[in-house]
């Protein structure tokens, strides 16, 4: 069965003091909001990795993430942090091809798929993200972009490693923008996902597949688009940032 998720990405927000005392909001407020079979993924700055998932160890529905890993398994990469660094923190789980690592870091489909690579041959699950623009989407090239960056960053994969892959689709035109996909736009790519998925890997990893949505999510309208057949839960920005905001998302997915 398909697990239902929320993940929370604080993005460069939080100290160590902060994101500690925002973190144990979230674990102690999850436990009164989650009342089946959801999990919440918590994916703070690298610095802190260590220290809350740690402090998660004890709770068995809220893990922990990073934003972001190398393809690397180790070498003169300075600044970066392997797979394997992340493994070693206690992290289940890994934000791959976000949108800002895409745009501001220049991430393309083969190095995205090498550190999907990485990420799952240390035990991770990666986040795998995927979207379009606002000018691909005015210029009806959506499930194009769509299916290239499946075919780039995952189609490599065998069934079987893909069983451990989270997708997130997250319009890029809607991330911080304040704008939203409909529920029904939103509801039409994650059935193009589930559909390109069957292709490629059988219909019963389609099925099992979570494909999460992101993009300026929020308490107001996270109950419209979680109701949508093919939408497992959301990747949250913004609204991860505040206990309150996160915990009603994650309440939402109930």
């Amino acid at each position: 069965m398909r697990k239902k998720i929320v993940a929370g990405n604080w993005k460069m927000n939080q100290d160590l003091e902060s994101g500690k005392a925002l973190f144990a909001e979230i674990v102690n407020g999850a436990k009164q909001e989650i009342t089946g079979e959801q999990l919440v993924v918590v994916c703070p700055p690298s610095i802190i990795l260590s220290e809350l998932a740690n402090s998660a160890k004890d709770s068995s529905n809220v893990f922990v993430g990073s934003q972001n890993c190398h393809q690397k398994d180790s070498g003169a990469y300075t600044g970066e942090i392997s797979a394997a660094m992340v493994k070693s923190t206690a992290a289940e789980y890994v934000i791959l091809g976000h949108s800002e690592r895409r745009q501001y870091f220049g991430e393309n489909e083969e190095l995205l798929a090498q550190k999907v690579d990485a990420a799952l041959k240390n035990g991770l699950k990666p986040i795998f993200c995927i979207g379009e623009t606002l000018e691909e989407r005015n210029s009806n090239r959506y499930f194009e972009v769509i299916k290239s960056q499946l075919e780039g960053g995952l189609f490599h994969l065998t069934a079987e490693q893909f069983a451990d892959i989270v997708l997130a689709y997250e319009p890029v035109w809607a991330i911080g923008t304040g704008l939203t996909a409909s529920p029904e736009q939103a509801q039409e790519i994650h059935a193009f996902i589930r559909a390109e998925l069957a292709k490629k890997f059988g219909q019963e990893a389609a099925d099992n597949a979570t494909i999460l949505y992101g993009g300026s999510c929020n308490p107001g309208n996270a109950s419209s688009l979680f109701s949508q057949q093919d939408i497992d839960g959301g990747l949250i920005g913004g609204a991860s940032l505040k206990a309150g905001d996160f915990l009603a998302i994650i309440k939402a997915l109930n």
